[in-house]
């Protein structure tokens, strides 16, 4: 935990297709498949963001199909 709080590095939030979330040190390209979900800041801002907006887990295909399974 230590190192975290001594984190000085400039994070993004990131989410994928999938509406999948996480952090990447903002200097560095971004993976593929992956894009920036517009917040900037440190590691404890991001993850604090993502707290706040990520609240179902479940990848959004197996959401889509559950939904569809329980309109039959």
């Amino acid at each position: 935990m230590a190192e975290e709080q001594d984190d000085n590095q400039v994070y993004l939030v990131v989410v994928n297709d999938e509406e999948q979330y996480s952090i990447w040190q903002a200097d560095r390209e971004l993976p593929a498949g992956w894009h920036a979900e517009g917040l900037e800041g440190t590691r404890a801002e991001c993850l604090a963001h993502i707290g706040q907006v990520w609240t179902d887990m479940r990848p959004r295909s197996l959401r889509l199909r559950m939904e569809q399974a329980a309109a039959k």
